[in-house]
Order: structure tokens, then C-alpha cells, then sequence
């Protein structure tokens, strides 16, 4: 789920709006990791969804970073960020992260104490999902992060073939289908994606998969065997993302 580049004449919507006026970083680490990863990119992160709690002391954003299509070829291109603020110290602290899908970057927003009712994306934003099987996978996805590690991805966003794989790994040893791939491909003339999921015994298989996909020459998905209960993934495992310093509570 892109925003792909607009024909000419066509308004972009606004960039990402942090809400931190007459806050300041609660430390210069923060400060610096905070200029880097949002300040210097603010006007290229389109929000898809956010989410504010009522005393605003967190917000919760899925961002489309539209400048990971002119940087390394396949960069995910979704990122989740969560500010906190020290509403009485007038500091904040905040973590990101990237992902291939806005499904995932959702999941792991919901983990972090976003209510899952509120960071559905946003109408008119992004694509729609096409059919009631995307519907019912992306649910699914949301809320259920915890079960997969994230091996790779790779982000196509061609007019004529906008296309994300991405490979996993199962966490619970016990499933028949170690592997999985996830594969979105969206019409960007109709304006709609499609999300589907396959099951692998090796990470050579889903890899090769992946490759093939993108080479255009992949037969069908294979189907997941016996899937683990809870068993769709959403999100990096937690302890791979470790929550940077925030201001105090």
C-alpha cells in the first residue's frame, strides 16, 4: 500500500504533523535520533492512520515514507511511530520503526497500547482492500503479531505491477508450515490491493518464492498446513525493536 508518484497537477495530502509544539526532546540523544529518523523527512511522511489518547500523552502514527522509493531498491516503505509525551515536564520520547506492510506497523502500534479500533487507515488514503479475503487476513494481522519474525521484504511500487513480498518465520517450532510469505499487489489504477498468504517448509522455498514472484514467474501461493492456532503474523518480535529512553511518567 504506496503512494505511488502523482501525475502532474495532482496534490499530495499533507506530511506528518507531531503535534509537539512547546514540547522538547527529553534528552539530546532523543533530540538527535529524533532529527534523523522524523525531523528531516517530516514533509515525505504522508500519515495513513493516527491515533491520539484524550490527554494527547501518546500518539500513534502509520506513515507512507514516499522517500523510500528514491533509496535502496525493495526498502519497506511504512513506518510506525509512537510519541510519548511527559505532559508535566514538556518533554517527549518516541519509537519507530519500518515495515513492508501498514498492516504490520498497525499490529505493532496495537502492541505498544494503541486501541486496535482506532488506527484502522484512514478513508481516501492509501488503496482499498478488493475482497473480503484481504479484509479478513489484514483483521487478523492486526491483532495477532506476536507468532512471526520478520526474515525479508522487498517493496515494488511500478504503476504496472506494485507489488510487496515478504517472508517469515513461524515462532512457534510446532507448526508444519515453518515459513510463510505474505504477497500484496495493488492496482493503483483501481485504487484497491490484495493480500494473500502461503505456507513454505524451508526459508530456501518461501525465498525463492518471493524471487520468482518478482521475476514474474511464480506459480500459485502455497497454502499454509495446518496452521497454528493464532498463527498470523503482524510484526517484528518485540525483543527485536527495544524501546528507546521516553520521558518519565
Amino acid at each position: 500500500m504506496t503512494w505511488p508518484d502523482l501525475p502532474q497537477g495532482l496534490r499530495l495530502p499533507p506530511g506528518l504533523n507531531p503535534r509537539l509544539d512547546g514540547f522538547q526532546p527529553a534528552d539530546e540523544e532523543i533530540r538527535e535520533d529524533f532529527r534523523h529518523a522524523i525531523e528531516i523527512n517530516q514533509d515525505m511522511l504522508m500519515p495513513l492512520a493516527e491515533h491520539h489518547t484524550p490527554d494527547m500523552s501518546d500518539s500513534y502514527y502509520v506513515l507512507h515514507d514516499r522517500s523510500a522509493t528514491y533509496g535502496h531498491p525493495g526498502d519497506p516503505q511504512i513506518v510506525a511511530l509512537h510519541l510519548l509525551r511527559d505532559l508535566e515536564a514538556k518533554t517527549f520520547g518516541f519509537e519507530q520503526t519500518s515495515f513492508p506492510l501498514a498492516v504490520m506497523a498497525q499490529s505493532w502500534l496495537i502492541h505498544r497500547g494503541c486501541p486496535a479500533e482506532r488506527i484502522g487507515l484512514d478513508p481516501g488514503q492509501g488503496t482499498e482492500p478488493a475482497d473480503e479475503t484481504t479484509r479478513a487476513l489484514e483483521k487478523r494481522l492486526m491483532t495477532e503479531g506476536d507468532h512471526y519474525a520478520l526474515g525479508a521484504s522487498y517493496t515494488r511500487d511500478a504503476w504496472d505491477d506494485a507489488v510487496t513480498v515478504v517472508a517469515l518465520r513461524v515462532l512457534d517450532e510446532r507448526s508444519p508450515s515453518p515459513f510463510r510469505v505474505l504477497v500484496e499487489e495493488t492496482d493503483l489504477d483501481a485504487g484497491t490491493h490484495t493480500l494473500r498468504e502461503g505456507g513454505f517448509a524451508t526459508v530456501q522455498d518461501a525465498l525463492r518464492w518471493c524471487d520468482d514472484r518478482l521475476g514474474g514467474t511464480a506459480g500459485p501461493l502455497p497454502p499454509v498446513t495446518s496452521p497454528v492456532s493464532h498463527a498470523l503474523p503482524a510484526s517484528l518480535p518485540k525483543v527485536t525493536v527495544p524501546r528507546p529512553p521516553g520521558p518519565s511518567r
